[in-house]
């Protein structure tokens, strides 16, 4: 059975195809040399005498009753609840009827190779293959001197604005300019729904999310609202929201990810080629961030303004009005809490092991529901790796595929490696580690849920300060709590910051916040009271600038949506201000004896060869070393071991220690070494 789209758009071809054999007639009739060889590639005497002697041709007449019964037969078709594709397309851009005969015409050599010959013919010029302007006016049975007839195909009406037709050929009189169809929209109107290749890499596949909102903005759109932008916090959910609202809508949608834009393509073009395919699929656009396009192209969001099709913009920028002339539907995308989250990862990981608990697993991490969705996907291509069902870990592994990457750009990424059980800690420092992973978690059921953070435009970022000597274990804590909430341990590098010209350093510090925002992981600044030093009285200009930078870290960290821990030897440099708005702080003692007994146990543990003459009680009661500094102590002794052929052997450890009090500038006496002391080198 033959499909009824395809039937009319060849049925109207058909009659087109009649036009052209009466045109040809009339043509061959009036044909002062029919049998020349040469004719269409020059013009000769006869023919500028007839050219000169000549007047307009009018208007070609045709019947009309084969049309009617074309017309016909496509309504009964739709009647029936066929899609009739030539007509769809018709309405959504709102084409007139000659401006359907217009672009059939331009359709024919697209269709049928031989209207490229006969369409040469009727040019006078075998090079020229496609209908020119005043070839498809006489076609189409319109004067070439009818100016509403040539407006049909300038630039600001519904066939050349919205690309169903390309006049080509500029530098011509308009009248022999050539008209093409793109093949997009032939391919679209013989039914294919393949998409534009030139948007496959913008393309991305956003699932519904249903909130009141989508419902809200249904309405919007349904009662004629056609620019919508939707501010988000948490990237993707003001797309999936868009996508849920034009599904409520009665449309489809097509999403661009304007993210994936590189710099130097011809963004104008490529949108407009994004709104053609939207009207073919009388779909709505959703495009973001569009914070992206006012940095690139601010021109290209006039263009998406000014659409036909319902847009709807997403990005985490407030809208600014000097984007457009027209003024969009401004909405506030929600924040998603413990609960949203929650149903969001029931719905993905439903058909996976019910071992995975998406309330302990990852709940807690900042992602919207495509990033949930893509997330669970990565974790399955991971668990591929193996013959399992997806684990916890193949789920680490996805959410850290979300992750942009223009944060290692500006801090170095740690992969945890330990876990609470490496941790040798005195129990009220343990303490206060664990509140501070459960605060991280369990923070959009405490902020957004139940409400406990009003006013101030605050973030719901959860920031520490870990205090202690150097070596006290404040970074491997820090590694510890991104291992237990599933993140990777981003330290930043200062040396990328701190900036001599005055402003650079302010600058810095906002890519790395701006960076963190996007990225689900630790925050790590070491030193910390280099830049979050207190502030002092104002002396000179250097005094006032470093207290505008302390200043300015003051507001970002209240702003701040992510997890960042702040590490000092010096607690008593950091500005009170700053601790003010901590939400931990978490002193780091030196280590008691039992706690060093079981640091040296841990650091001289097998698979490490270890001799029986090894006296741990001697090592923890007689040196006064930090965590760090025991570890280093147990990695020389076991270089030395090695280069000896031998177990680590007490005479190792007792000149690894010696070694590492000579780095911290300690004397080596004999009433610590004890009888031991007869082995220091």
């Amino acid at each position: 059975m033959t499909d009824p789209s395809l039937a009319y758009l060849l049925g109207r071809a058909g009659l087109a195809e009649d036009r052209v054999r009466l045109l040809v007639s009339e043509r061959r009739a009036d044909d002062p040399a029919p049998d020349d060889p040469f004719r269409g590639l020059y013009v000769s005497d006869e023919t500028v005498d007839r050219l000169l002697d000549g007047t307009p041709a009018g208007a070609l007449d045709y019947d009309s009753s084969e049309r009617a019964a074309t017309e016909s037969a496509a309504d009964e078709a739709e009647a029936a609840g066929e899609r009739i594709r030539l007509r769809d397309l018709a309405r959504a851009s709102g084409l007139t009827d000659l401006d359907v005969e217009l672009l059939i015409i331009a359709l024919l050599p697209d269709l049928d190779t031989r209207f490229e010959r006969l369409y040469g013919y009727l040019n006078d010029d075998v090079t020229r293959r496609r209908a020119s302007v005043g070839l498809a006016l006489a076609l189409a049975g319109e004067s070439a001197m009818s100016a509403a007839a040539r407006g049909r195909l300038e630039p600001s009406r519904p066939l050349v604005s919205h690309g169903l037709v390309l006049v080509e050929d500029q530098d011509r009189p308009f009248l022999t300019r050539g008209l093409r169809v793109p093949d997009r929209v032939v391919a679209h109107l013989l039914g294919d729904d393949v998409p534009d290749p030139s948007l496959t890499g913008l393309l991305d596949e956003i699932p519904a999310y249903e909130v009141p909102l989508a419902g809200r903005l249904a309405r919007a759109l349904t009662a004629g609202v056609r620019l919508v932008h939707l501010r988000e916090k948490v990237s993707g959910t003001g797309a999936a929201i868009a996508v849920a609202a034009l599904a409520r809508a009665g449309r489809s949608h097509l999403v661009l990810d304007l993210g994936r834009l590189v710099s130097g393509h011809e963004v104008t073009s490529m949108l407009a080629v994004g709104l053609r395919e939207a009207l073919l699929r009388d779909a709505g656009l959703v495009a973001g961030p569009v914070e992206v396009l006012a940095e690139q192209a601010p021109e290209a969001i006039h263009l998406l303004a000014r659409a036909d099709v319902p847009v709807l913009l997403v990005g985490a920028a407030t809208w600014d009005p000097q984007w457009s002339a027209n003024s969009p539907l401004l909405v506030d995308a929600p924040v998603l809490g413990g609960r949203d989250r929650l149903a969001l990862w029931e719905r993905e990981l439903g058909p996976h092991d019910p071992a995975l608990d998406p309330g302990s697993l990852a709940v807690h991490l900042a992602l919207g529901p495509a990033q949930v969705r893509k997330a669970v996907r990565a974790a399955e291509a991971a668990a591929r790796l193996g013959d399992g069902p997806v684990s916890a870990e193949d789920l680490r592994r996805g959410v850290r595929a979300q992750n942009a990457a223009g944060l290692e750009r500006l801090a170095r990424r740690i992969e945890p490696e330990v876990a609470w059980d490496d941790l040798v800690l005195a129990p009220p420092v343990r303490r206060g580690l664990e509140e501070l992973a459960a605060r991280a978690r369990h923070r959009d059921t405490v902020l957004t849920d139940w409400r406990m953070r009003r006013g101030g435009g605050r973030g719901h970022g959860v920031t520490a300060l870990f205090a202690g000597d150097s070596g006290t274990g404040k970074t491997m804590s820090a590694e510890v709590i991104a291992a237990d909430l599933r993140l990777d341990l981003y330290t930043v590098n200062l040396a990328t910051v701190v900036d001599k010209y005055i402003g650079e350093t302010e600058k810095n510090l906002e890519r790395i916040f701006a960076e963190a925002g996007g990225v689900n992981a630790v925050l790590f600044f070491d030193e910390a009271d280099a830049i979050f030093g207190k502030r002092s009285d104002v002396r000179d200009a250097h005094d006032r600038y470093a207290n505008i930078e302390s200043a300015y870290l003051l507001q970002r960290l209240e702003t701040f949506d992510g997890l960042a821990v702040l590490a000092t030897n010096l607690r008593a440099n950091i500005d009170e201000a700053f601790t003010r708005r901590l939400d931990a702080i978490v002193d780091f003692p030196a280590p008691t004896p039992e706690l060093r007994r079981s640091l040296w146990s841990r650091c001289l543990t097998p698979p490490l060869p270890v001799a029986d003459d090894i006296d741990l009680d001697f090592l923890a009661n007689s040196f006064e070393l930090a965590g760090g500094n025991i570890r280093s102590a147990s990695t020389t002794a076991a270089y030395l071991a090695a280069a000896a052929g031998t177990p680590v052997t007490m005479l190792q450890v007792i000149a690894a220690v010696e070694q590492e009090y000579r780095k911290l500038g300690r004397l080596v006496l004999e009433r610590e070494f004890g009888h031991y002391y007869p082995l220091v080198r």
